[in-house]
């Protein structure tokens, strides 16, 4: 079913995307008289096409699925790093390793770029949704409000990845015409948190709890409403985070029940605890090809030669990722992804579980590790190619929600709610083996405190918000220094705007503080 829906979207985002002007890489690149090529489905009045455009860019290389997401979410963190050869990428690894930013850089402007075309294709829904209820000709439909909620929130989602990073942002919220349009000073970051509330707002209140199998994947409330936790997050908005992400627990749509050491497997996508999940899938066709699927794996595949040439061996977890772990922790090596360098004997490693595999990488990588997260199903890659271009890429999970509400509920003094909310997810990795995983017991605030934020690494090892975390939390330096990163200063919380924006924008975008 899910292979049925994500082909469906695929066929008719690629006729998007040409009749979006996919071509135009940056939002100032047209000429002034030019203008944004609309498809015919867009001005028929239908909405489902360019909906099913924003999950595939969505999908895409620079917002979510390649090096720029993984550089800009997880690089900076003290539990991953570039990996891969110290000669690949070595001017990456230099600008978020060590925090050495240059405005110029290519995956910046990737970032950035790629989060705004959907941000523009989300407004040309929204406004024509709008003139479409202003016309007495026409009605708008149960479906419409449908496309309307999942605009808001891809619109929603690409302005919390821009404000996260940069801060303050051009806030782009209409139709944009022509390239002048876009052409707009920043706004603060405040405002553009207000929008995000409006955005979420509208989603929750018109997307539906569930969908049938078809839809494997498509956008839900939960989504929305566990998003608009994740932004309140970021605020240290306790009281609203508490109420968002019990809404969601509350609900009874999601649980638990899959064993943490499945929850990556390919059997088990859009499992249980599932919330937003971006989906992929991939053909027989050799060689294989992207367009349905995603780089995610095969950027952080295991860097190899033959059978072992997954991917490019980036995005690894440090050995200070590895120590973090309790002693027995089942979670260490459903996250840690073990491999033997050419050369070296196999009895270095134990088999990874759950294929039996000892994976070999190329002698001269730098990394102890990769990431489990993204390894893939060896009977997969023998039907379709050794990419993975069919691999999911789970945005956010239950557990995060359940450690939203632990952390929440700490911070406005419901101790014995938050340890219930910690131990349900304990409870969960530590599975049938009592010997592991004591109970956290504590109400001391700053004690509890300390617990649940080792648990959203732990737990959240090697996803997406390692690095934000030590930022919400005023951590970000000592903890960065401590492991090293020495580089690490406030101003590098936000990141550079990209050169090439501002360049073109004839002094309408100026940068940010100190770069």
């Amino acid at each position: 079913m899910k292979n049925k829906w994500i082909k469906h979207i695929t066929f008719i985002a690629i006729i998007g995307l040409f009749s979006f002007g996919m071509g135009c890489t940056d939002l100032l690149d047209q000429a002034p008289q030019g203008e944004w090529v609309q498809g015919e489905e867009g001005k028929s009045g239908s909405f489902q096409s360019d909906v099913f455009t924003l999950y595939a860019l969505t999908r895409g290389f620079n917002v979510t699925s390649g090096t720029p997401a993984l550089a800009i979410h997880n690089f900076r963190s003290e539990d991953a790093e570039k990996g891969s050869t110290a000669s690949d990428g070595s001017a990456i690894g230099k600008m978020y390793d060590d925090f050495d930013y240059i405005s110029t850089d290519g995956l910046i402007g990737g970032y950035w770029t790629g989060n705004y075309e959907i941000i523009i294709l989300a407004n040309k829904i929204i406004t024509e949704v709008a003139e479409k209820e202003t016309n007495v000709d026409e009605e708008v439909t149960e479906g419409d409000l449908t496309n309307l909620s999942e605009a808001h929130f891809f619109r929603a989602y690409s302005f919390f990845n821009l404000v996260r990073a940069f801060g303050d942002v051009p806030k782009i919220d209409f139709k944009v015409e022509s390239a002048e349009d876009a052409n707009i000073a920043k706004s603060p970051a405040s405002e553009i948190y207000a929008l995000i509330d409006s955005d979420l707002a509208i989603a929750e209140e018109n997307l539906p709890k569930t969908w049938p199998s078809v839809y494997t994947g498509r956008l839900t409330w939960g989504a929305a409403r566990s998003l608009h936790a994740k932004t309140y997050m970021m605020r240290n908005d306790w009281g609203n985070l508490y109420s968002a992400a019990t809404e969601v627990i509350h609900s009874g749509l999601y649980n638990l029940n899959t064993p943490y050491n499945k929850i990556f497997r390919e059997s088990e996508e859009n499992g249980s605890e599932s919330i937003f999940e971006i989906q992929s899938t991939a053909t027989d066709s050799k060689p294989a090809s992207n367009e349905i699927g995603s780089q995610f794996a095969e950027v952080q595949g295991v860097r190899g030669a033959g059978q072992w040439n997954l991917g490019w061996g980036w995005h690894t977890p440090t050995q200070l990722l590895a120590e973090a772990f309790e002693e027995g922790d089942p979670r260490k090596d459903e996250t840690l992804l073990y491999f033997i360098k050419t050369g070296e004997s196999e009895d270095s490693i134990e088999p990874n579980t759950p294929y039996g595999e000892k994976p070999v990488a190329n002698a001269d990588v730098v990394n102890k590790y990769y990431n489990k997260k993204a390894y893939t199903d060896p009977a997969l890659r023998s039907k379709y190619s050794k990419s993975g271009h069919w691999f999911n890429i789970r945005i956010i999970r239950y557990a995060d929600i359940v450690l939203m509400a632990a952390e929440a509920a700490n911070e406005t003094g419901k101790a014995p709610e938050a340890l219930n909310y910690l131990e349900m997810v304990r409870a969960r990795a530590r599975g049938t083996n009592n010997a592991v995983l004591p109970k956290v017991t504590t109400t001391d605030q700053n004690e509890l405190r300390n617990a649940i934020r080792h648990e959203r690494r732990v737990e959240l090892g090697m996803e997406f918000d390692r690095f934000y975390d030590l930022v919400r939390w005023g951590i970000a330096r000592d903890v960065l220094h401590a492991a090293g990163k020495t580089g690490y200063q406030a101003r590098h919380a936000l990141l550079p705007l990209p050169q090439a924006e501002i360049d073109k924008s004839n002094g309408v975008l100026v940068q940010n503080p100190n770069y």
